[in-house]
């Protein structure tokens, strides 16, 4: 037989076509084949949708509750990119090497960043047998080095079983100007905010342009989509029409509006009448405590937020009707789902910007100039998070947040909607189940098997348990005896009703953490810590949770405070990069980092007129960052504080023509200070005082020749190509801690 030849052909090869009996192989689907469909939401806590008991409008994601089944015992890993490799691969995540987000790599099998290839996702099952693949969204599953564009696609969407991908690879992008891909490459996205732009209706637009496509070329082929949309992670950003049909409802505060949605809670069945609302938490102050100014702050985050839900849910019901219109809807398998509970990364007072937070920037009040633009939250204008006080109460009833193991970051949403396959619409199961069983559940209900290899690489079996079984039987015993967690220290175990959860303290000891038991059979918001009553019970389910951690890879445990207190004892080291005009944008963990360090940035360049002009470097933009530019024939560096501070130097003679060297040179002179020198051909046309400088990093994108997504001043217009033939820049890092230190920092800042 000919290398060329397939051995699953099966017709005859003669000397001729004539002489020749010819195969096609048959489409392995003469009728419709079951499409999947699941839609993540991000950081939306268990009580946030209409029909989880909140006031916010969620019609479309109801529709699918009231016609399918509620899981209110379904549990997360309280972080997304952990969640992310569960929920696709059916396994844990630190067996997959999925520890936290994708951006740390510990240099441990149980934290490389990616989903290792021995557990497939179930985009790359379904594809062997048969099905159209297609993933847009949020993606924070591949390493945070490899998310450029130079050709190490290995764990973007495309080599991870995909055929199509439109959305963003970190943690969290801004909804108005995002960080977008298409299959494996940055775009810039198809029209301006100012022009209507949202990249939860592009994302939609997407979506059901790729279905139609495919039901046009192949209607019985079934596809799986995977939809993950940015929201709810901040920024929260809507348009304010959305934004506007909310005001003046959250004025009665958190506390109150917690109590009425506990009671919603009660009185529709979703948690049961015994279940006691946990007590408020100590990283949130008392409503009737506030200001009058805080107060009116505060609400009008949460009117963003409520918006910022309304609006996403608008969208979903797009692709829902889109299904109905096409016929698709009655043959479609939707799984609904947040990745982990409400956040409280917007701290104790929310924030306009919340990449100041992020990096450790914390404002002890609110600042006037917040207050001052308060019409501004949810805009292109602002980059905000809601305070924690709200993630408290989008967490109804249960403590604590995302990141957390309690079960306010690991119990959120599950709706299962499946016409075909589930006759108890509107039915509410409670048996306890983790996001690892969904992806059995789906390959249970298609009858498809997860194969022995895929793309040769061998496979190993999944953790998780079908949910099939709770179809048609809402008595049914749980299948899910054992499930542990482990998320920044913070651990937990779960066993036949029991749970163990100790909240780890930053610096301290894993050793002297301070171990709680539920009984969560019983005590469903995990109320009533039975520690010191039943301590034997502890100790065995203590005893357990090393039992399992071992079992799924779940040392060493990451503990960012130790590791930042080694690394201050590392070698000191300068680094250099280069870069040449044309490369694409790179994202902000591989960016040259001159965060808080003496630096140099210079540009080479060949200037043949006085005409060329645009940005050299670039590095963030309108919510903080730096650019080198030439505008009006002058040499410029602009540095923006979080978009607080702005601090500029301007050269004092215009920028020659020829070949010519400019430069920013950065030299520190005290804590958070130093001076900025612009120079051109060695010789200094300008200097500044520059303060903030443990602010110069840019959760954007470091461009060479542009300006991305939003600009660092107002001045120019992203992109602000430059304009010149030549440009290469070279980035010069004085005293530079090896490698680790930053990116953690950076990837943990998304997140």
């Amino acid at each position: 037989m000919s290398l060329n030849s397939s051995e699953n052909f099966k017709g005859k090869i003669n000397t001729t076509i004539s002489k020749s009996i010819p195969y096609w192989p048959k489409e392995k689907y003469k009728e419709k084949g079951t499409n999947v469909v699941y839609i993540v939401l991000d950081d939306m806590g268990f009580s946030h949708l209409g029909c989880f008991g909140s006031n916010i409008s969620t019609p479309n994601i109801d529709s699918l509750a009231e016609n399918g089944l509620i899981y209110n015992n379904f549990h997360t890993t309280a972080l997304c990119s952990p969640t992310r490799s569960c929920l696709l691969s059916g396994a844990n995540h630190h067996a997959v090497g999925m520890s936290v987000v994708s951006e740390i790599d510990t240099g441990f099998p149980n934290a490389r960043g990616r989903v290792d290839k021995r557990y497939g996702l179930l985009s790359e099952i379904l594809k062997e047998n048969g099905y159209s693949t297609f993933a847009l969204g949020k993606w924070h599953l591949t390493p945070g080095k490899q998310q450029t564009g130079d050709g190490d696609f290995e764990h973007w969407p495309l080599r991870r079983g995909f055929d199509r991908f439109y959305g963003f690879l970190p943690g969290m992008t801004n909804q108005w100007n995002p960080d977008l891909v298409e299959d494996n490459h940055r775009i810039r996205q198809p029209k301006k905010a100012e022009d209507g732009y949202h990249l939860t209706e592009d994302i939609t637009d997407k979506a059901i342009k790729y279905i139609a496509n495919q039901k046009s070329n192949s209607p019985n082929k079934p596809f799986f989509l995977y939809l993950a949309y940015g929201a709810m992670h901040s920024p929260h950003h809507a348009p304010k029409k959305f934004i506007d049909r909310y005001k003046g409802k959250f004025d009665e505060g958190w506390d109150v509006i917690r109590e009425r949605w506990f009671n919603n809670q009660k009185k529709i069945g979703i948690i049961p009448k015994s279940t006691k609302l946990t007590d408020r938490n100590e990283l949130v102050s008392p409503w009737d405590s506030l200001t009058e100014d805080k107060k009116k702050y505060y609400a009008r985050h949460m009117e963003v937020y409520a918006g910022f839900l309304e609006h996403t849910d608008y969208h979903i019901g797009r692709v829902i009707s889109y299904l109905k219109e096409i016929d698709e809807f009655e043959n479609t398998i939707i799984v609904f789902l947040s990745d982990n509970g409400a956040s409280a990364e917007g701290g104790e007072h929310g924030q306009f910007n919340v990449y100041k937070s992020y990096l450790g920037h914390i404002d002890e009040d609110i600042l006037q100039e917040d207050l001052d633009r308060i019409d501004d939250l949810g805009s292109p204008k602002a980059f905000n998070c809601y305070p924690a006080g709200w993630g408290h109460a989008g967490n109804t009833p249960f403590k604590w947040y995302k990141s957390f193991v309690h079960a306010g970051g690991v119990k959120d949403p599950l709706i299962i909607h499946y016409p075909s396959g589930i006759s108890d619409k509107g039915g509410i199961r409670n048996q306890y189940h983790h996001v690892t069983d969904v992806t059995p559940t789906v390959l249970d209900v298609l009858g498809i098997e997860k194969p022995i290899s895929i793309n040769g690489v061998y496979q190993l079996p999944m953790h998780g348990v079908s949910l099939k079984y709770t179809f048609d039987n809402e008595d049914a015993k749980t299948k899910k005896d054992v499930q542990y967690y482990e998320m920044f220290g913070n651990r937990a175990i779960y066993s036949k009703g029991w749970k163990a959860v100790a909240r780890h303290i930053e610096g301290e000891n894993i050793e002297d953490d301070v171990w709680e038991l539920y009984n969560v059979e019983e005590d469903y918001s995990e109320y009533n810590n039975l520690a010191k009553i039943y301590p034997k019970k502890l100790r065995e389910l203590i005893n357990l949770w090393w039992v399992e951690a071992g079992k799924y890879d779940v040392l060493p445990i990451l503990d960012i405070s130790r590791r930042k207190r080694k690394e201050k004892n590392e070698k000191i080291l300068d680094q250099r990069f280069e870069f040449l005009q044309g490369t694409d944008p790179i994202s902000s963990i591989k960016a040259p980092n001159v965060n808080d360090k003496s630096h140099k940035i210079k540009a080479y360049l060949n200037r043949l007129s006085e005409d060329e002009e645009g940005v050299l470097v670039s590095f963030g933009g309108r919510f903080g960052g730096y650019s080198l530019y030439i505008k009006d024939n002058l040499l410029k560096y602009h540095f923006n504080f979080f978009g607080y501070k702005r601090y500029e130097i301007v050269s004092d003679i215009e920028v020659p023509i020829g070949k010519i060297e400019v430069e920013y040179d950065f030299r520190k002179t005290g804590e958070n200070i130093g001076i900025g020198r612009l120079l051109i051909n060695s010789e200094v046309v300008g200097e500044e005082i520059i303060e903030n400088i443990n602010g110069i990093v840019g959760m954007e994108l470091f461009s060479i020749g542009s300006n991305e997504m939003t600009p660092v001043t107002e001045e120019y217009e992203v992109p602000f190509k430059y304009t010149g033939d030549y440009l290469k820049v070279a980035v010069e890092i004085k005293g530079t801690k090896d490698a680790s230190d930053s990116e953690i920092d950076l990837a943990l800042a998304t997140e």
